[in-house]
């Protein structure tokens, strides 16, 4: 699997919406490799895209399309500035990815020291299910410099919150510490999501 994330502020969110709708319609069909992907925006205007795809060969024969370069000279003038583009091909799901019926996600992105142990924390599916049942899914994407891209699924956000209350281990929680550094988290309230059919 290969992730695309795009960041970036944006005062125009409803257009934006409308025009993601309308690449799910008319551009998603002929996208080579796409599988899906999560969307929404925080509450101080910063849009969050999370697109999968099979392939970084796909991702990249879908992005020279010109139909997908017309659709996304629209698209950026959404945009207060040029948005980020992070490319991702060491992808870690988790609980099968997540879930389309999410009521609330939240992407946590920093750097992570030691890339290997991080995934093995995170593949004990059994461990993070006991201690987060509100927990749904999640993708785990690396960039090549230590960048990490974690995209959680939550049934709700008030579980979410209550579940975040709840004290982790400690020796769990100086082992996340000691792999993860620079956390940013960005909470989409009302998320959205796209699906290959």
């Amino acid at each position: 699997m290969f992730i695309q994330i795009i960041q970036g502020r944006c005062s125009r969110p409803e257009e934006l919406r409308r025009l993601g709708d309308r690449w799910t319609e008319e551009l998603a069909p002929g996208a080579p490799g796409w599988l899906g992907g999560t969307y929404g925006f925080t509450d101080d205007g910063m849009f969050v895209g999370v697109v999968r795809f099979d392939s970084r060969e796909n991702a990249m024969a879908n992005a020279d399309r010109p139909e997908q370069g017309a659709w996304w000279a629209e698209a950026e003038k959404c945009f207060d500035g040029t948005p980020e583009f992070h490319d991702c091909d060491d992808i870690t799901l988790m609980l099968d990815g997540g879930s389309d019926g999410a009521g609330f996600v939240q992407v946590m992105r920093g750097k992570v020291e030691d890339p290997e142990r991080l995934k093995a924390m995170l593949a004990d599916t059994d461990m993070l299910h006991e201690m987060r049942p509100d927990i749904i899914g999640a993708t785990l994407a690396i960039e090549e410099d230590g960048t990490f891209t974690e995209t959680v699924a939550f049934t709700d956000e008030e579980s979410a919150r209550r579940g975040e209350s709840t004290a982790m281990p400690e020796e769990l929680r100086r082992e996340m510490e000691s792999v993860m550094r620079d956390v940013q988290f960005l909470d989409l309230h009302d998320p959205w999501f796209t699906s290959a059919r």
